[in-house]
Protein backbone atom coordinates (compact mmCIF):
# COMPACT_ATOMS: atom_id res chain seq x y z
CA UNK A 1 0.00 0.00 0.00
CA UNK A 2 1.66 3.47 -0.93
CA UNK A 3 1.58 5.58 2.14
CA UNK A 4 0.53 8.65 0.63
CA UNK A 5 0.45 10.28 -2.85
CA UNK A 6 1.50 13.56 -2.43
CA UNK A 7 -1.32 16.64 -3.12
CA UNK A 8 -0.08 19.40 -5.79
CA UNK A 9 3.60 18.22 -5.60
CA UNK A 10 4.88 20.09 -8.66
CA UNK A 11 3.69 23.37 -7.50
CA UNK A 12 4.07 23.24 -4.13
CA UNK A 13 7.45 22.94 -4.18
CA UNK A 14 7.72 25.37 -6.91
CA UNK A 15 6.45 27.52 -5.14
CA UNK A 16 9.69 27.44 -2.26
CA UNK A 17 12.01 28.53 -5.31
CA UNK A 18 14.43 25.64 -4.38
CA UNK A 19 18.27 26.80 -4.30
CA UNK A 20 20.66 24.55 -4.57
CA UNK A 21 22.70 25.25 -1.26
CA UNK A 22 19.94 26.15 0.63
CA UNK A 23 18.39 25.29 4.01
CA UNK A 24 14.58 24.05 3.54
CA UNK A 25 12.01 22.09 6.13
CA UNK A 26 9.10 19.65 5.19
CA UNK A 27 7.26 19.99 8.47
CA UNK A 28 4.49 16.90 7.40
CA UNK A 29 7.06 14.16 5.95
CA UNK A 30 4.55 11.38 6.13
CA UNK A 31 5.44 9.43 3.08
CA UNK A 32 8.24 11.67 1.81
CA UNK A 33 7.04 12.82 -1.39
CA UNK A 34 7.38 16.65 -0.93
CA UNK A 35 10.77 15.70 0.66
CA UNK A 36 12.43 13.89 -1.79
CA UNK A 37 10.59 16.01 -4.75
CA UNK A 38 12.97 18.91 -2.20
CA UNK A 39 15.96 16.40 -2.59
CA UNK A 40 15.96 15.75 -5.98
CA UNK A 41 16.61 20.05 -6.29
CA UNK A 42 19.32 20.91 -3.84
CA UNK A 43 23.60 20.34 -4.52
CA UNK A 44 25.93 18.94 -2.29
CA UNK A 45 25.68 21.69 0.01
CA UNK A 46 21.93 21.70 0.50
CA UNK A 47 20.02 20.53 3.80
CA UNK A 48 16.78 19.26 4.72
CA UNK A 49 14.74 18.92 7.63
CA UNK A 50 11.64 17.19 7.84
CA UNK A 51 9.26 16.74 10.72
CA UNK A 52 6.42 14.32 11.58
CA UNK A 53 5.38 12.97 14.60
CA UNK A 54 3.54 10.06 13.21
CA UNK A 55 5.62 7.12 14.67
CA UNK A 56 4.20 5.30 11.13
CA UNK A 57 6.04 8.37 9.10
CA UNK A 58 9.75 7.19 10.21
CA UNK A 59 9.64 4.16 8.45
CA UNK A 60 10.16 6.36 5.34
CA UNK A 61 13.20 8.55 6.24
CA UNK A 62 15.56 8.60 3.10
CA UNK A 63 18.99 8.08 3.94
CA UNK A 64 21.00 10.85 2.64
CA UNK A 65 23.31 13.37 4.59
CA UNK A 66 22.14 16.15 3.63
CA UNK A 67 18.82 14.76 5.27
CA UNK A 68 17.33 15.42 8.75
CA UNK A 69 13.54 13.52 10.20
CA UNK A 70 13.19 14.93 13.33
CA UNK A 71 10.45 12.42 14.97
CA UNK A 72 8.31 15.32 16.37
CA UNK A 73 5.33 17.80 16.42
CA UNK A 74 6.23 20.64 13.86
CA UNK A 75 4.80 23.36 16.61
CA UNK A 76 8.36 22.78 17.88
CA UNK A 77 9.89 23.69 14.63
CA UNK A 78 12.33 26.29 16.00
CA UNK A 79 13.34 24.38 19.15
CA UNK A 80 14.60 21.54 16.80
CA UNK A 81 16.21 23.30 14.24
CA UNK A 82 18.04 25.64 17.22
CA UNK A 83 19.42 21.77 18.52
CA UNK A 84 20.70 21.70 15.16
CA UNK A 85 22.61 24.54 15.23
CA UNK A 86 19.88 26.50 12.46
CA UNK A 87 18.33 29.51 12.93
CA UNK A 88 17.16 30.74 9.99
CA UNK A 89 15.99 28.61 6.21
CA UNK A 90 15.20 29.16 3.19
CA UNK A 91 12.16 27.37 2.70
CA UNK A 92 9.12 25.64 5.08
CA UNK A 93 6.62 23.47 3.34
CA UNK A 94 3.44 22.17 5.15
CA UNK A 95 0.99 19.66 3.65
CA UNK A 96 -1.51 19.72 6.65
CA UNK A 97 -4.11 17.14 7.39
CA UNK A 98 -4.46 13.27 7.67
CA UNK A 99 -1.95 11.62 5.23
CA UNK A 100 -3.58 8.40 2.79
CA UNK A 101 -2.05 6.02 5.30
CA UNK A 102 -3.65 7.48 8.31
CA UNK A 103 -6.86 7.62 6.47
CA UNK A 104 -6.38 3.61 5.50
CA UNK A 105 -5.35 2.04 8.46
CA UNK A 106 -8.19 1.30 9.93
CA UNK A 107 -6.85 0.76 13.83
CA UNK A 108 -6.09 4.39 13.88
CA UNK A 109 -9.68 5.86 13.60
CA UNK A 110 -9.64 8.68 11.36
CA UNK A 111 -11.45 7.00 8.52
CA UNK A 112 -15.48 6.80 8.48
CA UNK A 113 -14.84 3.64 6.32
CA UNK A 114 -14.03 1.55 9.21
CA UNK A 115 -15.57 0.45 12.55
CA UNK A 116 -12.25 1.00 14.79
CA UNK A 117 -11.49 1.85 18.93
CA UNK A 118 -11.71 5.96 18.70
CA UNK A 119 -8.48 6.90 19.09
CA UNK A 120 -7.50 9.67 15.94
CA UNK A 121 -4.34 10.67 17.21
CA UNK A 122 -1.71 11.67 15.04
CA UNK A 123 1.19 10.81 17.58
CA UNK A 124 0.46 7.57 19.78
CA UNK A 125 2.61 9.39 22.37
CA UNK A 126 -0.59 12.56 23.03
CA UNK A 127 -2.58 11.36 26.23
CA UNK A 128 -5.91 12.63 25.04
CA UNK A 129 -8.15 10.37 22.36
CA UNK A 130 -11.16 10.64 20.63
CA UNK A 131 -12.73 8.03 23.05
CA UNK A 132 -11.70 10.72 25.91
CA UNK A 133 -12.62 13.45 23.93
CA UNK A 134 -16.53 11.78 23.17
CA UNK A 135 -16.58 10.05 26.72
CA UNK A 136 -15.66 12.85 29.16
CA UNK A 137 -16.16 16.29 27.38
CA UNK A 138 -18.95 18.30 29.28
CA UNK A 139 -21.84 18.57 26.79
CA UNK A 140 -20.71 22.33 26.39
CA UNK A 141 -16.91 21.34 25.60
CA UNK A 142 -18.18 19.42 22.87
CA UNK A 143 -20.98 21.47 21.42
CA UNK A 144 -18.38 24.29 20.88
CA UNK A 145 -15.92 21.36 19.52
CA UNK A 146 -18.63 20.64 16.80
CA UNK A 147 -19.60 23.77 15.95
CA UNK A 148 -15.74 25.98 15.53
CA UNK A 149 -14.29 22.49 14.12
CA UNK A 150 -17.00 20.78 12.38
CA UNK A 151 -18.96 23.89 11.39
CA UNK A 152 -21.89 22.09 12.04
CA UNK A 153 -25.28 23.29 12.66
CA UNK A 154 -26.81 21.15 14.74
CA UNK A 155 -23.93 20.62 17.64
CA UNK A 156 -25.69 21.17 20.53
CA UNK A 157 -27.90 17.82 19.05
CA UNK A 158 -25.01 15.90 18.43
CA UNK A 159 -23.66 17.30 22.31
CA UNK A 160 -26.74 15.86 23.91
CA UNK A 161 -27.02 12.74 21.90
CA UNK A 162 -23.57 11.96 22.97
CA UNK A 163 -24.07 12.91 26.65
CA UNK A 164 -27.13 10.66 26.85
CA UNK A 165 -25.87 7.66 25.64
CA UNK A 166 -22.89 7.37 27.64
CA UNK A 167 -24.60 7.87 30.22
CA UNK A 168 -25.91 4.34 29.66
CA UNK A 169 -22.33 3.08 28.54
CA UNK A 170 -19.27 4.41 27.36
CA UNK A 171 -18.82 4.92 24.04
CA UNK A 172 -15.85 2.91 22.82
CA UNK A 173 -15.75 2.62 18.92
CA UNK A 174 -16.55 4.28 15.73
CA UNK A 175 -19.61 2.39 14.67
CA UNK A 176 -21.30 3.00 18.67
CA UNK A 177 -20.48 6.71 17.66
CA UNK A 178 -22.49 6.43 14.52
CA UNK A 179 -25.04 4.86 16.64
CA UNK A 180 -25.69 7.53 18.99
CA UNK A 181 -25.81 10.05 16.15
CA UNK A 182 -27.62 8.16 13.66
CA UNK A 183 -30.45 10.28 13.77
CA UNK A 184 -28.43 13.03 12.67
CA UNK A 185 -27.69 11.38 9.32
CA UNK A 186 -29.95 11.72 6.86
CA UNK A 187 -28.98 9.08 4.11
CA UNK A 188 -28.50 11.83 1.03
CA UNK A 189 -25.95 13.74 3.59
CA UNK A 190 -24.49 11.28 5.67
CA UNK A 191 -21.36 10.51 4.70
CA UNK A 192 -20.75 14.46 4.69
CA UNK A 193 -21.77 15.22 8.52
CA UNK A 194 -19.85 12.11 9.39
CA UNK A 195 -16.84 13.60 7.99
CA UNK A 196 -17.33 17.24 9.29
CA UNK A 197 -17.80 15.41 12.89
CA UNK A 198 -14.70 13.36 12.35
CA UNK A 199 -13.25 16.43 11.89
CA UNK A 200 -13.99 18.27 14.42
CA UNK A 201 -13.32 15.58 16.86
CA UNK A 202 -9.59 14.90 15.22
CA UNK A 203 -8.80 18.50 15.22
CA UNK A 204 -9.34 18.56 19.04
CA UNK A 205 -7.77 15.33 19.44
CA UNK A 206 -4.39 16.68 17.78
CA UNK A 207 -5.20 20.21 18.61
CA UNK A 208 -4.78 21.55 15.18
CA UNK A 209 -5.50 24.71 15.00
CA UNK A 210 -3.15 25.82 18.30
CA UNK A 211 -0.27 24.28 16.41
CA UNK A 212 -1.46 25.42 13.30
CA UNK A 213 -0.87 29.43 14.84
CA UNK A 214 2.19 28.49 16.85
CA UNK A 215 3.99 27.29 13.73
CA UNK A 216 2.76 29.92 11.43
CA UNK A 217 4.23 32.67 14.08
CA UNK A 218 7.40 30.94 13.55
CA UNK A 219 7.99 30.99 10.42
CA UNK A 220 8.27 34.63 10.54
CA UNK A 221 11.14 33.90 12.71
CA UNK A 222 12.65 31.77 11.18
CA UNK A 223 12.73 32.18 7.51
CA UNK A 224 15.23 34.52 5.76
CA UNK A 225 14.35 37.98 3.99
CA UNK A 226 13.13 36.12 0.49
CA UNK A 227 12.85 32.75 2.46
CA UNK A 228 9.06 31.05 1.32
CA UNK A 229 6.77 29.50 2.68
CA UNK A 230 4.29 26.95 0.89
CA UNK A 231 1.23 25.17 2.71
CA UNK A 232 -1.73 22.90 1.38
CA UNK A 233 -4.42 22.98 4.04
CA UNK A 234 -7.77 20.89 3.36
CA UNK A 235 -10.65 22.84 4.90
CA UNK A 236 -11.75 26.72 5.36
CA UNK A 237 -10.87 26.73 9.38
CA UNK A 238 -7.07 26.06 8.35
CA UNK A 239 -7.26 27.79 4.82
CA UNK A 240 -8.37 31.15 6.69
CA UNK A 241 -5.81 31.23 9.02
CA UNK A 242 -3.06 30.75 6.37
CA UNK A 243 -4.54 33.45 4.25
CA UNK A 244 -4.90 35.77 7.31
CA UNK A 245 -1.31 35.02 8.26
CA UNK A 246 0.08 35.50 4.89
CA UNK A 247 -1.88 38.67 3.92
CA UNK A 248 -1.17 40.80 7.19
CA UNK A 249 1.03 38.56 9.93
CA UNK A 250 -2.24 38.32 11.80
CA UNK A 251 -4.99 35.54 12.80
CA UNK A 252 -7.37 38.15 13.52
CA UNK A 253 -7.99 41.74 13.44
CA UNK A 254 -6.11 44.15 10.87
CA UNK A 255 -2.67 45.68 11.59
CA UNK A 256 -1.95 48.57 13.28
CA UNK A 257 -1.68 51.83 10.68
CA UNK A 258 1.19 54.52 10.45
CA UNK A 259 -0.27 58.54 9.89
CA UNK A 260 -0.05 57.82 6.33
CA UNK A 261 -2.03 54.86 6.40
CA UNK A 262 0.60 52.76 5.84
CA UNK A 263 1.57 49.09 7.47
CA UNK A 264 4.56 46.82 7.50
CA UNK A 265 3.60 43.16 6.94
CA UNK A 266 5.98 40.05 7.52
CA UNK A 267 5.31 38.28 3.96
CA UNK A 268 4.04 38.84 0.55
CA UNK A 269 1.90 36.62 -1.70
CA UNK A 270 3.64 35.09 -4.36
CA UNK A 271 0.82 33.06 -6.25
CA UNK A 272 -2.94 33.34 -6.17
CA UNK A 273 -4.58 30.20 -4.59
CA UNK A 274 -3.39 27.44 -6.33
CA UNK A 275 -6.02 24.62 -6.72
CA UNK A 276 -5.64 20.75 -8.05
CA UNK A 277 -6.26 19.81 -11.71
CA UNK A 278 -9.33 18.01 -12.73
CA UNK A 279 -7.47 15.17 -13.66
CA UNK A 280 -5.09 15.11 -9.99
CA UNK A 281 -8.39 14.91 -8.43
CA UNK A 282 -9.69 12.25 -10.58
CA UNK A 283 -5.93 10.50 -9.75
CA UNK A 284 -5.99 11.37 -6.06
CA UNK A 285 -9.53 12.06 -4.28
CA UNK A 286 -8.18 13.21 -1.29
CA UNK A 287 -6.74 16.25 -3.81
CA UNK A 288 -10.03 17.90 -4.17
CA UNK A 289 -10.27 20.18 -1.12
CA UNK A 290 -6.88 21.31 -1.50
CA UNK A 291 -5.93 25.09 -1.31
CA UNK A 292 -2.17 25.76 -1.81
CA UNK A 293 -0.91 29.55 -0.89
CA UNK A 294 2.48 30.57 -1.03
CA UNK A 295 4.00 33.92 0.08
CA UNK A 296 7.75 35.24 0.73
CA UNK A 297 8.88 36.66 3.75
CA UNK A 298 9.72 40.34 3.31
Amino acid sequence: MEYHNPVLLKETVDGLNIKPDGVYVDVTFGGGGHSREIMKRLGANGKLFAFDQDEDAQANSIDDKRFVLVPENFRFIKRYLRFYGVKEVDGVLADLGVSSHQFDVPERGFSTRFDAELDMRMSKKNELNAYRVINEYEEQQLRKMFFDYGELKNASGLAAAIVAARKEKPVKNTEQLKQVLSRFLPAHKSNKILAQIYQAIRIEVNQEIEVLKEFLIQTEEILKPGGRLSVISYHSLEDRLVKRFMRNGMFEGEPERDVYGNFEVPFKSIEKLIVPTEEEITANNRARSAKLRVAEKI
